[in-house]
């Protein structure tokens, strides 16, 4: 119970931050942090979330990274259902509160909620088969780093930074294409609220990552398999 308490806390933070600076601070008039800005949140929020929980759950904060943790030998697969629970639990919480904040101004739109999409629920208007290649290899290398940087040959101490920091990449790279989602909880969460075509949509958001996860815990357990 303690390592799911945690899960739901670390993924309502990561919701709560990263999209929520995508949400109320990305494009406020002459100050906004952009795209650049929306990388660096989600990276923090899993950099602090790492060092604040992983001595707990694991920082999993996504079913991706967890299912793909089972996958490549890291994670027991009777715990998987609980924590993803968890993760889309914490997820909406984070959304939940990110909407009460966001409404609270007079006049406001939400449009998207920093929700995920394609085609034209994309920021940048990309097809069906640009967004499920993006998530599928955008997950696959960030789960790619997590098994690296966590196995017992890594460098201690320093898998929190190299996981925030490819997560940052990642956005980087892919807020045009689906507003990143590498994260089926964070994709959840953002749906439910905004509904209409993302909810439509949130498909593509469990299957790529997923299926990036799943071959990339297989192909780290046979190129480097645990002592």
């Amino acid at each position: 119970m303690k390592k799911h308490i945690a899960e739901f806390i670390g993924t309502l933070w990561l919701v709560l931050g990263g999209c929520g600076s995508a949400v109320l601070a990305a494009g406020f008039p002459e100050l906004g942090i952009g795209f650049v800005g929306v990388s660096l949140a989600f990276g923090l929020t899993v950099v602090t979330m790492a060092y604040g929980i992983g001595h707990i759950s694991g920082c999993h904060l996504n079913p991706a990274v967890t299912i793909g943790l089972w996958m490549g030998g890291r994670f027991e697969g009777k715990d998987v259902g609980g924590y993803v629970i968890s993760q889309v639990l914490g997820g909406l919480a984070g959304a939940a509160i990110l909407y009460v904040i966001a409404t609270g101004k007079a006049g406001v739109e939400l449009g998207g909620f920093a929700s995920n999409g394609y085609g034209e629920a994309s920021p940048g208007g990309y097809g069906l088969t640009a967004a499920l290649v993006t998530e599928v290899v955008m997950t696959f290398i960030f789960l790619f780093v997590i098994l690296g940087s966590t196995h017992s040959k890594a460098p201690a101490g320093f898998a929190g930074l190299a996981i925030g920091l490819c997560l940052v990449l990642i956005h980087l790279i892919s807020i045009p294409v689906t507003n990143t989602s590498v994260n089926p909880a964070r994709s959840t969460s953002q749906a439910i609220f905004a509904g209409g075509i993302y909810l439509q949509q949130l498909w593509l958001f469990w299957v790529a990552p997923i299926i990036g996860a799943v071959f990339a815990g297989l192909v780290y357990k046979n190129l480097s398999p645990e002592d």
